[in-house]
């Protein structure tokens, strides 16, 4: 707790530097405990400049996730809110669900270096080594009638590319129902699980993967033309504590506004800003047959809306899009 408070002063202060006096004062320690506790955080990856007169500034963060960087650099602080930093999981959302079924108080995080059975839609492998990407699940137990979730996934995944787009150049897109991709090449992956108690939501998680600072030549030779990290289209690594911090931030207030209802005009502008479907020509797979058509949006449940060739619009809540070629 007081290296988290120590680099909370540290980064209120950047550029600029603070003195070891000035934050043993605020901290209510000696100079000489702060002094031990930024050898501690030097030894976690931490650099700091030393000036007589002047103080501290920092001069170096670590690279991978680290607890009490990212709980420095939250701008708000929800009462009760916790998270973890594993560094390493079968899967966040089978930790999270674990969790839950223990009886910890929600909401709460799991963040993860490496899963070793990160999984996506339909139980397929998510690539999860230790390499500087994002492996995040977050739970909750709403206590909503389940007919409530159908706009979910979809509500979370166009915040995530309103967050995502301030940190790439590039403009983000999300593909029904839960991938965040760039120009067709797949960034993240939601997936939503929750179990049901009587006619109510009885304990929700929500997982994302986001590939934040993969190497280009780090993916499996099946994933190097369909994959893309943050880092590659930025140009430069992605300061992964920044985004972690501001991804906590977003998706805590976005899962408020859903329980409370107060998504619903917004996520209509959101949809119709991050669609990369609409008006495209696709296959849907779906229930072990084919249908083609045109995309025309979704409709209030998230329900993809497909034109057929024949004219008729139908809705469907489940499938997987294949986009056609030139289409």
């Amino acid at each position: 707790m007081t290296e988290t408070l120590i680099l909370r002063e540290l980064l209120a202060a950047e550029p600029g530097w603070v003195s070891g006096g000035a934050i043993a004062a605020k901290l209510g320690v000696s100079r000489v405990s702060v002094w031990h506790h930024m050898e501690r955080l030097r030894a976690q990856g931490f650099a700091f400049e030393a000036l007589p007169a002047r103080g501290y500034r920092l001069s170096r963060r670590p690279r991978m996730l680290h607890a009490g960087l990212v709980e420095a650099l939250l701008r708000v602080r929800r009462k009760g809110f916790a998270f973890d930093i594993l560094d390493e999981v079968d899967s966040t959302n089978d930790e999270a669900a674990r969790q839950l079924a223990a009886g910890r108080p929600a909401p709460f995080a799991v963040f993860a270096h490496r899963q070793t059975r990160g999984r996506g839609r339909f139980g397929r492998a998510w690539h999860s080594e230790a390499n500087g990407n994002l492996y995040s699940s977050f739970a909750f137990r709403p206590r909503i009638a389940p007919e409530r979730m159908q706009t979910f996934t979809l509500w979370m995944g166009v915040t995530i590319c309103e967050l995502v787009s301030k940190f790439v150049p590039a403009p983000p897109g999300i593909k029904w129902p839960n991938d965040i991709v760039f120009d067709g090449r797949k960034a993240g992956g939601m997936l939503t699980e929750a179990r049901v108690d009587a006619d109510e939501i009885r304990d929700l998680v929500f997982g994302l993967g986001l590939n934040v600072n993969s190497p280009p030549n780090g993916w499996p030779p099946d994933l190097g033309r369909r994959a893309v990290s943050l880092s590659e289209l930025a140009g430069s690594p992605v300061d992964v504590n920044r985004l972690t911090a501001a991804l906590i931030g977003r998706v805590l207030l976005a899962y408020e506004r859903f329980a409370e209802g107060e998504h619903v005009d917004p996520f209509v502008d959101l949809w119709n800003r991050y669609d990369v479907l609409r008006g495209r020509d696709v296959t849907l797979a779906v229930g072990g047959r084919r249908r083609r058509g045109r995309v025309l949006g979704v409709d209030d449940v998230g329900s993809l809306l497909l034109r057929a060739e024949n004219g008729q619009t139908r809705g469907y809540r489940a499938g997987e899009v294949t986009v056609e070629k030139g289409g």
